[in-house]
Protein backbone atom coordinates (compact mmCIF):
# COMPACT_ATOMS: atom_id res chain seq x y z
CA UNK A 1 0.00 0.00 0.00
CA UNK A 2 1.31 4.17 -0.43
CA UNK A 3 2.14 5.58 2.75
CA UNK A 4 2.38 9.51 3.15
CA UNK A 5 5.06 9.84 5.63
CA UNK A 6 5.39 13.72 6.66
CA UNK A 7 8.89 14.57 8.80
CA UNK A 8 10.58 17.38 10.36
CA UNK A 9 14.22 17.26 10.37
CA UNK A 10 17.22 19.20 10.94
CA UNK A 11 18.20 20.77 7.56
CA UNK A 12 21.87 20.12 7.03
CA UNK A 13 23.37 17.70 5.09
CA UNK A 14 22.94 13.97 5.20
CA UNK A 15 20.04 14.32 7.51
CA UNK A 16 17.61 13.65 4.45
CA UNK A 17 20.13 10.74 3.80
CA UNK A 18 19.59 9.51 7.02
CA UNK A 19 16.12 9.60 7.09
CA UNK A 20 15.87 7.48 3.93
CA UNK A 21 17.66 4.72 4.86
CA UNK A 22 15.85 4.78 7.57
CA UNK A 23 12.91 4.46 5.73
CA UNK A 24 14.49 1.44 3.72
CA UNK A 25 15.73 -0.49 6.72
CA UNK A 26 12.13 -0.41 7.69
CA UNK A 27 11.15 -1.98 4.41
CA UNK A 28 9.38 1.23 2.44
CA UNK A 29 10.44 2.19 -0.62
CA UNK A 30 10.68 5.54 -1.47
CA UNK A 31 8.68 6.40 -4.67
CA UNK A 32 8.47 10.21 -4.03
CA UNK A 33 9.91 13.09 -1.87
CA UNK A 34 8.57 16.56 -1.52
CA UNK A 35 10.01 19.26 0.32
CA UNK A 36 7.13 21.46 2.06
CA UNK A 37 9.70 23.86 3.66
CA UNK A 38 12.48 24.69 4.88
CA UNK A 39 13.47 27.62 7.42
CA UNK A 40 15.22 28.41 10.70
CA UNK A 41 17.14 25.81 9.91
CA UNK A 42 14.35 22.73 10.12
CA UNK A 43 12.81 21.17 7.07
CA UNK A 44 9.51 19.44 6.65
CA UNK A 45 9.87 16.64 4.04
CA UNK A 46 6.80 14.49 2.80
CA UNK A 47 7.67 11.06 1.72
CA UNK A 48 5.66 8.54 -0.25
CA UNK A 49 6.41 4.92 0.23
CA UNK A 50 5.24 1.71 -0.84
CA UNK A 51 4.50 -0.01 2.52
CA UNK A 52 4.11 -3.96 3.06
CA UNK A 53 0.55 -4.24 3.46
CA UNK A 54 1.29 -6.85 6.55
CA UNK A 55 4.14 -4.96 8.45
CA UNK A 56 2.75 -2.71 11.36
CA UNK A 57 4.02 0.75 11.01
CA UNK A 58 5.04 0.67 14.33
CA UNK A 59 8.51 -0.19 13.01
CA UNK A 60 8.55 2.73 10.64
CA UNK A 61 8.29 5.40 13.85
CA UNK A 62 10.52 3.48 16.12
CA UNK A 63 13.45 3.56 13.93
CA UNK A 64 12.52 7.50 12.69
CA UNK A 65 12.34 8.28 16.21
CA UNK A 66 15.51 7.15 16.93
CA UNK A 67 17.21 9.69 14.72
CA UNK A 68 18.30 12.73 16.41
CA UNK A 69 16.66 15.77 15.95
CA UNK A 70 13.94 14.18 13.72
CA UNK A 71 9.90 13.99 14.10
CA UNK A 72 7.28 12.51 12.62
CA UNK A 73 4.22 14.47 11.86
CA UNK A 74 1.93 12.25 10.18
CA UNK A 75 1.78 8.57 8.65
CA UNK A 76 -1.09 8.55 6.67
CA UNK A 77 -2.10 5.78 3.46
CA UNK A 78 -1.92 8.18 -0.15
CA UNK A 79 -5.24 7.19 -2.20
CA UNK A 80 -3.10 7.91 -5.62
CA UNK A 81 -0.11 7.83 -7.55
CA UNK A 82 2.34 10.50 -6.23
CA UNK A 83 1.03 13.66 -7.76
CA UNK A 84 2.73 16.40 -9.69
CA UNK A 85 2.21 20.57 -10.92
CA UNK A 86 1.21 18.90 -14.09
CA UNK A 87 -1.88 16.71 -12.47
CA UNK A 88 -3.00 20.35 -11.50
CA UNK A 89 -2.78 21.89 -15.07
CA UNK A 90 -4.34 18.76 -16.32
CA UNK A 91 -7.28 18.98 -14.12
CA UNK A 92 -7.61 22.69 -14.55
CA UNK A 93 -7.86 21.34 -18.89
CA UNK A 94 -10.70 19.04 -17.79
CA UNK A 95 -12.73 21.14 -15.95
CA UNK A 96 -12.18 23.89 -19.42
CA UNK A 97 -12.89 20.94 -21.37
CA UNK A 98 -16.70 19.99 -19.69
CA UNK A 99 -17.80 23.34 -17.26
CA UNK A 100 -20.92 21.65 -17.13
CA UNK A 101 -19.42 19.22 -14.35
CA UNK A 102 -16.24 21.07 -13.78
CA UNK A 103 -17.40 21.62 -10.32
CA UNK A 104 -17.75 17.94 -9.60
CA UNK A 105 -14.66 17.37 -11.44
CA UNK A 106 -12.19 19.12 -9.44
CA UNK A 107 -14.10 17.85 -6.23
CA UNK A 108 -13.43 14.64 -7.42
CA UNK A 109 -9.55 14.68 -8.36
CA UNK A 110 -8.57 17.01 -5.28
CA UNK A 111 -8.79 14.28 -2.44
CA UNK A 112 -6.39 12.19 -4.97
CA UNK A 113 -3.44 15.33 -5.26
CA UNK A 114 -3.19 15.72 -1.93
CA UNK A 115 -3.48 12.49 0.00
CA UNK A 116 -6.44 13.31 1.46
CA UNK A 117 -10.04 11.33 1.84
CA UNK A 118 -12.64 13.01 0.92
CA UNK A 119 -13.77 16.26 -0.38
CA UNK A 120 -16.65 18.81 -0.64
CA UNK A 121 -18.15 21.68 -2.30
CA UNK A 122 -20.24 24.07 0.55
CA UNK A 123 -22.02 26.53 1.01
CA UNK A 124 -22.53 28.95 3.51
CA UNK A 125 -25.25 31.41 4.01
CA UNK A 126 -24.94 34.70 1.90
CA UNK A 127 -25.56 36.50 5.06
CA UNK A 128 -22.51 34.69 7.04
CA UNK A 129 -21.04 38.17 8.16
CA UNK A 130 -23.99 39.25 9.84
CA UNK A 131 -24.71 36.12 11.49
CA UNK A 132 -21.21 36.13 12.59
CA UNK A 133 -20.29 37.09 16.59
CA UNK A 134 -18.13 36.62 19.18
CA UNK A 135 -19.70 33.52 20.26
CA UNK A 136 -21.43 32.28 16.77
CA UNK A 137 -20.11 30.83 13.60
CA UNK A 138 -21.79 32.24 10.33
CA UNK A 139 -23.81 29.52 10.02
CA UNK A 140 -24.01 26.02 8.95
CA UNK A 141 -22.78 25.14 5.48
CA UNK A 142 -24.40 22.83 3.27
CA UNK A 143 -22.97 20.32 0.77
CA UNK A 144 -23.64 20.73 -2.87
CA UNK A 145 -21.59 18.06 -4.04
CA UNK A 146 -19.41 15.33 -2.41
CA UNK A 147 -16.64 13.14 -3.58
CA UNK A 148 -16.63 9.65 -2.40
CA UNK A 149 -16.06 8.50 0.92
CA UNK A 150 -17.50 11.51 2.78
CA UNK A 151 -19.05 10.28 5.82
CA UNK A 152 -22.79 10.58 6.02
CA UNK A 153 -24.39 12.93 7.58
CA UNK A 154 -20.96 14.94 7.14
CA UNK A 155 -19.92 17.05 10.19
CA UNK A 156 -18.19 20.20 8.52
CA UNK A 157 -16.14 23.14 10.63
CA UNK A 158 -17.21 26.24 10.74
CA UNK A 159 -15.60 27.31 7.77
CA UNK A 160 -16.24 31.30 7.83
CA UNK A 161 -14.81 33.85 7.74
CA UNK A 162 -14.30 32.81 4.08
CA UNK A 163 -10.54 32.99 3.49
CA UNK A 164 -8.06 29.60 2.60
CA UNK A 165 -6.90 28.14 5.37
CA UNK A 166 -6.25 24.90 7.26
CA UNK A 167 -8.89 23.85 9.77
CA UNK A 168 -8.97 20.70 12.58
CA UNK A 169 -12.33 19.75 13.48
CA UNK A 170 -13.51 18.58 16.67
CA UNK A 171 -13.11 15.03 15.85
CA UNK A 172 -9.48 15.96 15.15
CA UNK A 173 -10.39 15.31 11.49
CA UNK A 174 -7.84 17.86 9.18
CA UNK A 175 -9.11 20.18 6.68
CA UNK A 176 -7.88 22.31 3.88
CA UNK A 177 -10.34 25.46 3.40
CA UNK A 178 -10.33 27.60 0.21
CA UNK A 179 -13.46 29.74 -0.77
CA UNK A 180 -14.37 30.40 -5.04
CA UNK A 181 -14.94 33.63 -3.98
CA UNK A 182 -18.33 33.65 -5.52
CA UNK A 183 -22.35 32.48 -3.85
CA UNK A 184 -20.45 31.58 -0.43
CA UNK A 185 -19.10 28.63 -2.07
CA UNK A 186 -16.12 26.33 -0.45
CA UNK A 187 -14.26 23.69 -1.00
CA UNK A 188 -13.20 21.71 1.53
CA UNK A 189 -10.53 18.63 1.95
CA UNK A 190 -10.31 16.13 4.76
CA UNK A 191 -7.47 14.03 5.90
CA UNK A 192 -9.26 11.42 8.53
CA UNK A 193 -7.32 9.44 11.11
CA UNK A 194 -7.54 5.80 11.25
CA UNK A 195 -7.45 3.05 13.99
CA UNK A 196 -3.77 2.94 13.07
CA UNK A 197 -2.39 5.41 11.63
CA UNK A 198 -2.66 8.83 12.06
CA UNK A 199 -2.72 11.93 9.14
CA UNK A 200 -1.11 15.18 9.60
CA UNK A 201 -2.27 18.41 8.99
CA UNK A 202 -2.88 20.68 6.40
CA UNK A 203 0.57 22.56 5.34
CA UNK A 204 0.65 26.13 4.09
CA UNK A 205 1.97 25.10 1.06
CA UNK A 206 -0.90 22.43 0.33
CA UNK A 207 -3.21 25.24 1.16
CA UNK A 208 -2.05 27.16 -1.26
CA UNK A 209 -2.05 24.72 -3.67
CA UNK A 210 -6.15 24.27 -3.12
CA UNK A 211 -6.42 28.20 -3.27
CA UNK A 212 -4.59 28.40 -6.57
CA UNK A 213 -7.02 25.73 -8.24
CA UNK A 214 -10.28 27.33 -6.55
CA UNK A 215 -8.94 30.52 -8.16
CA UNK A 216 -8.35 28.96 -11.38
CA UNK A 217 -11.24 27.06 -11.19
CA UNK A 218 -13.65 30.12 -10.10
CA UNK A 219 -12.15 31.95 -13.39
CA UNK A 220 -13.11 29.56 -16.03
CA UNK A 221 -16.64 28.07 -14.42
CA UNK A 222 -17.24 31.88 -14.13
CA UNK A 223 -21.00 32.49 -13.47
CA UNK A 224 -21.94 28.66 -13.01
CA UNK A 225 -21.18 28.91 -9.98
CA UNK A 226 -23.76 30.89 -9.14
CA UNK A 227 -26.04 28.40 -9.93
CA UNK A 228 -25.21 25.43 -7.97
CA UNK A 229 -27.74 24.03 -5.49
CA UNK A 230 -26.97 23.01 -2.23
CA UNK A 231 -28.18 20.31 -0.46
CA UNK A 232 -30.76 21.69 2.56
CA UNK A 233 -30.60 19.07 4.48
CA UNK A 234 -27.82 16.49 4.32
CA UNK A 235 -29.34 14.55 6.65
CA UNK A 236 -32.12 13.37 4.68
CA UNK A 237 -31.13 14.69 0.91
CA UNK A 238 -29.20 11.83 -0.73
CA UNK A 239 -25.62 13.81 -1.19
CA UNK A 240 -24.31 13.28 -4.64
CA UNK A 241 -21.11 11.64 -4.46
CA UNK A 242 -18.30 10.20 -6.58
CA UNK A 243 -18.78 6.43 -7.61
CA UNK A 244 -15.59 4.19 -7.35
CA UNK A 245 -17.23 1.24 -9.86
CA UNK A 246 -18.23 4.30 -12.88
CA UNK A 247 -14.43 4.48 -13.26
CA UNK A 248 -11.12 2.82 -14.50
CA UNK A 249 -8.11 3.97 -12.17
CA UNK A 250 -5.64 5.57 -14.35
CA UNK A 251 -4.22 8.81 -14.47
CA UNK A 252 -7.40 11.35 -15.18
CA UNK A 253 -9.90 12.64 -13.35
CA UNK A 254 -13.67 13.36 -12.66
CA UNK A 255 -16.82 10.76 -13.75
CA UNK A 256 -17.23 12.55 -17.12
CA UNK A 257 -14.43 11.98 -18.14
CA UNK A 258 -14.52 8.29 -17.39
CA UNK A 259 -11.24 8.26 -15.58
CA UNK A 260 -10.31 8.68 -12.00
CA UNK A 261 -7.29 9.76 -10.06
CA UNK A 262 -7.54 6.76 -7.35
Amino acid sequence: MLLRVRVTMPDRPGALGQVARTLGVAGADIVQVVVLERLGGRAVDDFTVVWPGMSRVERLLAGLAAIPGVRVDGVWRAIGAPSTGGQDAELLAQVAGNPTHGLSTLVDAVPGLLAADWAAAVVVPTDWAARSGATCGGGEPAVAYASWRMPVPPHLPEVTPLRARALTGRDGTHYAAAPFGRAGLVLLVARVDSAELSTAAFHLTEVDRVAQLVRAAAVILGDRLDLVDAAVDVATAPVTAFDPADVAVSGGYGRESGRASR
